[in-house]
């Protein structure tokens, strides 16, 4: 369907029609299985170690650094071809290569095949949410948005907890079936990641016959359809992906291009300065690890390093190229302060999620099969009902306060603090099944608020930027670095519980975030079309 041919735009509607209940469905299926492709790896993390021998922090990295860094960085050209091209092919193009890559992950045979998988899905996946979240902005009206995008998102809830029962269960029963000589020497973990990663090629079918909505019809803000979309793509490509960003820099000039050496020069520093810091200055002493393809810190704080000064080659560009987009994003305190506190909701949230099943495993010496149905399940019921209730929550709390998003926010970050404690400080293994998915279920509330939150602080046609800035925060403040510093604490202490709790150093900062936000939001949102116009937005 070309953009000639979007769905005509009706009148302004105070509640969603039965289709677009229908598109939030099949988005929700779209999500579910972005996070069983995306999780799979935490419970068949054991068995991994193992085979490639690997440690904790190495599967830090690649649950989260090899992915998270990547999802970053792609998903701000893809956003942008999601405000501008359309959304229904981007999502089906996406699915088909992250599912393909996670296919691929069950023939990987060393820990640096399993890493290049893990980036190709995280390209892929990194296509989902900036189109659906600008879908489901368009199909529903402003009072139900984070209702919708809060039953989205519950997908990350019921994706992550199937991936740990449909994976410990495939990969315990491949190994019971095959203990010597498996077919195509495929042990259980990868016969588990093949097995999931399939079906999404036709789920992709399913996605390309959706109906694409007209831009801003939910608000009556129509944004015409993109004269160039895959030229921007690529021009927002080069001003991301290194070492293309210094032409991107020069395009705008001797200051742009300086500034951003600089920044380059800086970020390298700080890079090479938590490496030394890590290793006590032997940076190079993981040379020959290479032959065994172990994950080092040098690597880690390396793709830390690459994202970081990425995302300010972005910025830099998008303030020469579209003012009024980065006033809006970049340049709106309110919004940077909900993308840092829900940002940390994610690190710790994401480290919960990466070592809960080692946990498990490690402490009462649990199979994968039994630890992916006590975790999987609960986690599926308790995620799904955090988010949605949260989502629920934060649009009835707006129709109240201006600020009643963020508080939905603020109350995901530290509420779940008194069950993560006690989760990870028992010795009884009940409670502890019991109390994890109580976090979970406290913990997924501020997501529906915060995608929303986001949403409202920017105009229909830059949704699909907004997004892909949002989900910096849960990537490389949350995915990329909360399983790392979880893992590696917990090599170095000899305690996965000592690795996960250390990482609650960061609330004061969340805190001081989202006092932020509360005072910020309100103005910013009130102010949002004034100050587009002030940067040249033409309305």
């Amino acid at each position: 369907m070309a953009e000639t041919d979007e769905a005509k735009p009706a009148p302004l509607e105070t509640r969603a029609s039965p289709y677009a209940w229908y598109v939030l469905g099949v988005l929700f299926l779209v999500y579910t299985l972005n996070f069983i492709d995306r999780q799979i790896i935490t419970i068949l993390a054991p068995d991994i170690r193992k085979d490639l021998g690997l440690s904790l922090a190495d599967i830090g990295f690649l649950y989260g650094t090899a992915f998270g860094v990547f999802y970053a960085l792609f998903g701000i050209p893809l956003g942008r071809l999601a405000d501008n091209w359309h959304r229904g092919r981007l999502l089906t193009l996406g699915l088909a290569l992250w599912s393909t890559m996670t296919a691929l992950s069950g023939l990987a045979r060393t820990g640096l095949g399993l890493a290049g998988a893990r980036i190709g899905v995280g390209i892929g996946e990194a296509t989902a949410s900036p189109s659906a979240y600008s879908l489901l902005s368009d199909w529903f009206p402003k009072r139900q948005r984070a209702t919708a995008l809060a039953i989205y998102s519950a997908g990350i809830y019921v994706g992550g907890g199937f991936s740990l029962f449909v994976g410990g269960k495939i990969a315990d029963t491949w190994n019971q079936w095959y203990p010597a000589n498996p077919p195509f020497g495929l042990h259980g973990w990868q016969a588990a990641f093949m097995a999931v990663g399939l079906p999404g090629l036709l789920l992709a079918l399913w996605i390309s016959t959706l109906k694409e909505p007209m831009r801003g019809q939910s608000e009556g803000l129509r944004a015409p359809p993109h004269p160039a979309p895959f030229k921007a793509f690529f021009e927002e490509l080069l001003t991301i992906v290194p070492p293309f960003t210094l032409i991107g820099a020069a395009r705008n000039g001797v200051k742009a291009l300086s500034a951003n050496l600089l920044a380059l020069l800086i970020v390298a520093a700080l890079a090479m300065g938590l490496v030394a810091l890590e290793t006590k200055s032997e940076i190079w002493s993981f040379a020959h690890k290479w032959s065994a393809v172990r994950v080092s810190v040098f690597v880690q704080w390396a793709a830390v390093g690459i994202g970081a000064y990425a995302v300010f080659s972005w910025a830099s560009a998008l303030r020469h190229r579209d003012r009024p987009t980065f006033r809006l994003i970049v340049g709106t305190p309110a919004f940077l302060c909900v993308v840092l506190t829900y940002g940390l909701n994610a690190f710790l949230a994401y480290a919960t999620a990466a070592v809960a099943p080692s946990y498990a495993a490690h402490n009462w010496g649990l199979g994968a099969a039994e630890i992916g149905l006590k975790i999987g399940a609960p986690a599926m019921l308790a995620g799904f009902l955090g988010v949605t209730l949260g989502g629920l929550a934060a649009d009835r709390l707006r129709q109240r306060y201006a600020t009643g998003r963020v508080m939905v926010i603020l109350f995901g970050l530290f509420a779940p603090i008194a069950p993560l404690l006690i989760a990870f400080t028992t010795t009884d293994v009940t409670i502890y099944f019991i109390t994890l998915p109580i976090a979970q279920l406290l913990t997924s509330t501020a997501l529906g608020a915060a995608a929303a939150a986001s949403q409202d602080l920017v105009l229909p046609r830059m949704r699909g930027t907004a997004t892909g800035a949002f989900f910096i925060g849960t990537t490389l403040i949350g995915l990329a670095l909360g399983p790392y510093l979880a893992g590696r604490i917990a090599d170095l202490t000899g305690s996965i519980a000592t690795g996960l709790l250390s990482l609650l150093a960061v609330t004061p900062i969340a805190l001081a975030a989202g006092i932020a936000a509360l005072k910020l939001v309100p103005k910013a949102e009130a102010s949002r079309e004034e100050r587009a116009r002030a940067a040249g937005e033409p309305i």
